[in-house]
C-alpha cells in the first residue's frame, strides 16, 4: 500500500470512529439525564462530563490502532514527562491507563492469569500483570494497541515499573530510555534537578532521531502551558469538594482523570477539563451533593479498586460516608504551574521530581494532616494495595500518627487495584460498617 493510501485509510476510519463514539456519547448523556429525573437514596446521578470523558480516551484509543505507519508512536509512564515527545509529534500511549481501563472493564484477572502461567509472579504490580498479559494473548479492550517505536519510562512512581517497560521494550523489540529521578527526603536540591535535566535533553535528542523531527523548545513550553493550565483546573475541580456537601466524591475523580494522566498537554485536555469544572460549579449553586446523605468526610489513600468502583462508593453512601478527597487524584494536580518559559526544561525536571511516591513516607503524612484539615475529613480511608507497596509503605503507622495527634480514625481496607482474585466484598463491607461506627 502506497503511503497516501494508507494516509487516507486511516483518516477515514479514525472519522467514521468518531463519528460513532460522538453517537455514543449523546446516547450516553441522554440516559445520565433521564437518571437525574429518578429519585436517589445514596449517589446523585452521575455527570453529564463522564460521557464526554468516555468519548475523548475512545478517541485516543481508536487512533491508536491505527497510527502506526502514520505517526511514530511513544509509550511513556503515567508519572513521564510528555512535553518533549508530544512536541516532536509522537502519538502517545499509556499502558498505565490501559491496564486501569482493563481492570474496570473487569478483564484484568484474565490477562495477569496470562502472564502468571509463563512465570511472572502474582507478587508483582497487578498493572504490569494486566499489561504483560494483554500482549501475550494479544487481547485488548480498545481494539489494538500501537507499537511503540519508543518506551520512556521514569521511576519517580516505583521501581516496578521500569522492569515491567523493560519486558514490553523485549517484547516489542523498541528502545527503552529511563528517567531516573532521585528520591526526594526534603525539597529537591538543585544537582538533583540538573541531574534530571541532563537526561531530559538527552531524552530530546534520542527522540529527535527516531521521529525525524526538530526539537523546538518554544513548541515545548506551549504545550507544557497547556498541561499545566489543565493540572491547575484539575486542582480546582478536586478543590469543589472542599464544599459541604460535596459536589463530587473521589470515585468521580477516579473516573474522570484518565485525561490528565494520558492526553495532558492536548487542548481538548483542557477544554474537557473546563466543562467539567462549570458543571461542578452548578452542581455547588444548586446544593447537589454527590452522596446525598453525606454524614461523613473522608480520605482515600492510593490508588482505587477499579473493579468495584460502583459497589465501594455505595457501601460507603449507605453510611453517610463521602469521600471527598484522594492523594492519589491530586498526584495529577501537582504539576499546576507554568512552565519557565527561560528555563522549561530545568522546570519540567523540577516538576515530575515532584511526584508523591518519589517523597518520603513523612511528607506523605503531613500531606494527609493537610488534606484532612483542608476538607474538614473525619477519616481515612487506606487501600492497602497488594500490588502498589510503595504506595502502601507505611500505612499503618500513619493511621496510629493521624489518630494520636489529630483524633482521626482509619480503616485499612486490604485489596489490589486490578486483580479482583485478593478482594473480599464481605470483608470490606464489615470494615466499613465498623468503620462509620467509629466516626459516630
Amino acid at each position: 500500500m502506497s503511503p497516501k493510501n494508507q494516509i487516507d485509510d486511516y483518516r477515514k476510519a479514525v472519522a467514521e470512529g468518531k463519528r460513532y463514539l460522538r453517537k455514543q456519547r449523546l446516547q450516553q448523556e441522554k440516559m445520565i439525564l433521564e437518571e437525574t429525573k429518578k429519585p436517589h437514596t445514596l449517589l446523585s446521578p452521575p455527570l453529564k462530563s463522564l460521557a464526554r470523558m468516555s468519548e475523548l480516551l475512545s478517541q485516543n484509543y481508536l487512533e491508536g490502532s491505527y497510527v502506526n505507519g502514520i505517526k511514530k508512536v511513544a509509550w511513556f509512564s503515567s508519572g513521564a514527562p510528555t512535553e518533549i515527545l508530544q512536541s516532536l509529534g509522537f502519538f502517545l500511549y499509556t499502558p498505565d491507563n490501559h491496564a486501569a481501563l482493563c481492570g474496570s472493564r473487569r478483564v484484568a484477572v484474565e490477562y495477569c492469569e496470562a502472564a502468571e502461567n509463563v512465570g511472572y509472579s502474582r507478587d508483582i504490580c497487578s498493572y504490569a500483570r494486566t499489561d504483560i498479559g494483554a500482549f501475550l494473548l494479544n487481547k485488548t479492550p480498545v481494539g489494538k494497541i500501537p507499537k511503540p517505536d519508543l518506551i520512556v519510562v521514569c521511576n519517580n512512581i516505583c521501581q516496578t515499573i521500569l522492569h515491567w517497560y523493560q519486558a514490553m521494550g523485549v517484547y516489542y523489540d523498541a528502545p527503552v530510555f529511563l528517567i531516573d529521578t532521585p528520591f526526594l527526603y526534603e525539597d529537591a536540591q538543585d544537582h538533583q534537578v540538573e541531574f534530571v535535566k541532563n537526561q531530559l535533553e538527552e531524552l530530546a535528542e534520542v527522540a529527535e532521531r527516531i521521529s525525524g523531527n526538530t526539537f523546538s523548545m518554544k513548541k515545548m513550553t506551549a504545550i507544557g502551558d497547556i498541561g499545566m493550565e489543565a493540572a491547575a483546573v484539575w486542582l480546582e475541580i478536586l478543590n469543589k469538594a472542599k464544599h459541604r456537601p460535596a459536589p463530587i466524591t473521589t470515585f468521580d475523580a477516579f473516573i474522570l482523570m484518565g485525561p490528565i494522566v494520558a492526553m495532558r498537554g492536548q487542548k481538548v485536555t483542557l477544554d474537557f477539563y473546563r466543562d467539567v469544572l462549570k458543571e461542578v460549579d452548578e452542581r455547588v449553586k444548586n446544593g447537589v451533593a454527590a452522596v446525598i446523605t453525606e454524614k461523613y468526610r473522608v480520605l482515600w489513600d492510593n490508588l482505587p479498586i477499579w473493579y468495584r468502583i460502583k459497589w465501594t462508593a455505595e457501601t460507603l453512601a449507605s453510611h453517610g460516608i463521602a469521600a471527598v478527597v484522594s492523594n492519589y487524584t491530586l498526584s495529577w494536580a501537582d504539576s499546576a504551574q507554568k512552565l519557565d518559559p527561560n528555563r522549561p526544561i530545568e522546570s519540567c525536571a523540577r516538576t515530575y521530581l515532584k511526584s508523591l511516591l518519589n517523597r518520603s513516607a513523612g511528607y506523605k503524612l503531613n500531606d494527609m494532616k493537610r488534606l484532612i484539615k483542608e476538607f474538614d475529613l473525619d477519616g481515612v480511608l487506606f487501600h492497602s494495595d497488594r500490588s502498589c507497596k510503595p504506595y502502601s509503605l507505611g500505612q499503618e503507622d500513619q493511621r496510629a500518627i493521624l489518630f494520636d495527634e489529630l483524633h482521626v480514625p482509619g480503616l485499612i481496607m486490604e485489596a489490589d487495584h486490578n486483580d479482583a482474585r485478593v478482594f473480599s466484598e464481605e470483608q470490606v463491607a464489615n470494615g466499613i460498617n465498623a468503620f462509620a461506627e467509629m466516626m459516630g
